[in-house]
């Protein structure tokens, strides 16, 4: 996709999910954004170890808060797009566009009411099973594989 597409992970409480995510851009040619703060301590030492050699290979850009990450998505043209369970939007139905930043709120609490408000779109993964909910970096595998279909 070279760089068509974005991710970003909203004060991610897991190192290993983070994880995967950098390994995830890295097969998708996808930057990935880090909301702070994170949950545990971030360093790429950490991120080697939960990454294995792609973290070496990632695009990764870290914002100190939520109003910084956007006011620089937003001079990049980004079009945010939050996954959301609280949304009534199938990502089946949803067209995506380059320049989109894929949203993933924290494992444990999603993200805030306000930046629910603040962002452009607001998708969700149907799921037909009895689950509540994916991990982050399945749906972020799930939106960004769509996209790619998408966009290709």
């Amino acid at each position: 996709m070279s760089h068509l597409i974005e991710l970003a992970a909203y004060e991610p409480d897991f190192a290993p999910n983070l994880g995967s995510l950098v390994r995830l851009g890295v097969c998708f040619d996808t930057p990935l954004n880090v909301i702070d703060p994170c949950g545990f301590p971030f360093s790429l030492k950490l991120l080697k170890s939960r990454g294995l050699d792609y973290v070496d290979k990632a695009v990764i850009h870290r914002h100190d808060s939520w109003q910084k990450f956007k006011s620089k998505a937003l001079i990049k043209n980004n079009r945010l797009v939050l996954m959301s369970t609280k949304s009534s939007k199938s990502i089946w139905d949803f067209n995506f566009e380059s320049k989109d930043c894929i949203i993933l709120g924290r494992e444990s609490a999603g993200v805030p009411e306000h930046i629910h408000e603040e962002v452009h779109e607001r998708v969700y993964i149907p799921m037909p099973g009895n689950g509540r909910s994916l991990n982050i970096a399945i749906s972020a595998a799930i939106a960004l594989a769509e996209a790619s279909r998408q966009l290709r």
